[in-house]
């Protein structure tokens, strides 16, 4: 039976004892944010007599406070299930990114069970034990949550236990525990810093169809529109849509009242933010000349990244994983581009992969 805790003096005191390892999930929104917010934490507790579940309330007044320790506690390891969006919503709600850490999907996809496995079916794949899955897209900001809510909520750690031990257990018998613990540490990185993308235009299609001039434009509106969407806790498409982000680097409005304008004439433009979208739009960036050149993409040799994604293929077969466990297109094509490993592939991937794609770069 499950314990809800509704006060920060209740959470401290489960929290006491000493543990080596507990089992950590949440429940967040982002519908009408720029960031998750907190709607509920799972957290699992090693006992005598098995585990103890706690639902901890993070909109009771003073509770994350009393969370914030034990994420933070080195001694302490947190195992949670494909936790990226999990850790951004712990670390703005309790100012701190649990660690060390234990992702169970990561260590499944390192041991040959799947890349991008999900909670139930991992479950079920090593405990046989069928989840249910009727909450998933439940209102977890609402009081009280349903006997539903509370149930679903709680076999979300109920079994990061069991799964911890079975993976710990694979990858070390694969020599490859060393590979998780580098993962994790970049996991964790990734997540504290939480540093914005510095070329955002390339992950937009369309970008490629723009001279670099209007690259140049899109690249200022695009890190304009993330700085806004954090600061005002809003969506990115809520401060400005990629359509009318293309439409204005594209064209420029050569003057502010032609920006006001065009902003007008779109069903979402953002009419009270011309100035600032000005400014973004006419100022230059000091490293926009160093950016990268979207249109590579149209001109970049197929044949040759095929060649490349053929030889991971054939790496990851040998090593019983999936492709994209060691590399996906993404991280391959600045590979191809440039000659540089990307940080993404530093480390035990490139190790096992320079032998293999040296002679194609």
């Amino acid at each position: 039976m499950p314990h809800w805790i509704d006060h920060p003096d209740a959470l401290r005191s489960r929290l006491q004892a000493p543990v080596p390892r507990i089992g950590l999930d949440t429940e967040f929104i982002r519908e009408r944010t720029y960031w998750p917010r907190l709607a509920l934490v799972q957290i699992a507790l090693p006992t005598a007599e098995g585990i103890e579940i706690l639902l901890v309330d993070p909109l009771v007044p003073g509770m994350t406070d009393a969370l914030a320790p034990v994420l933070r506690d080195a001694s302490v390891l947190k195992i949670m299930h494909s936790p990226s969006e999990d850790l951004i919503a712990l670390r703005h709600a309790c100012g701190v990114v649990p660690n060390p850490l234990f992702d169970t999907q990561a260590a499944a996809a390192l041991v040959g069970i799947g890349a991008g496995i999900g909670y139930q079916k991992l479950v079920a794949e090593i405990t046989g034990v069928a989840l249910a899955k009727g909450e998933t897209r439940s209102d977890w900001m609402r009081r009280p949550l349903s006997a539903s809510q509370l149930e679903y909520a709680a076999d979300d750690v109920a079994h990061l236990f069991t799964l911890h031990d079975a993976l710990s257990h694979r990858l070390a018998d694969l020599g490859r525990a060393a590979w998780l613990d580098a993962d994790m540490a970049r996991t964790v990185a990734l997540a504290t810093e939480d540093a914005p993308e510095t070329w955002p235009h390339l992950s937009m299609r369309s970008a490629q169809f723009l001279d670099m001039a209007a690259q140049a434009r899109l690249l200022r509106l695009l890190r304009w529109r993330e700085a806004h969407a954090r600061r005002a806790d809003l969506p990115r498409s809520w401060v400005l849509d990629n359509e009318l982000a293309y439409a204005l680097a594209r064209t420029p409005p050569a003057t502010r009242e032609a920006l006001s304008q065009a902003i007008a004439a779109h069903p979402k433009g953002p009419r009270k933010l011309v100035d600032a979208l000005w400014e973004a739009l006419t100022r230059s960036l000091p490293d926009e000349a160093d950016a990268p050149d979207a249109s590579i993409a149209e001109r970049r040799d197929k044949a040759r990244i095929r060649a490349l994604q053929d030889a991971v293929a054939r790496r990851a077969a040998e090593l019983g994983v999936a492709d994209g466990v060691l590399a996906s297109r993404r991280t391959l094509e600045p590979l191809l581009d440039t000659g540089r490993w990307p940080d993404a592939l530093e480390g035990w991937r490139r190790e096992q992969l320079e032998p293999v794609l040296g002679r194609l770069l």
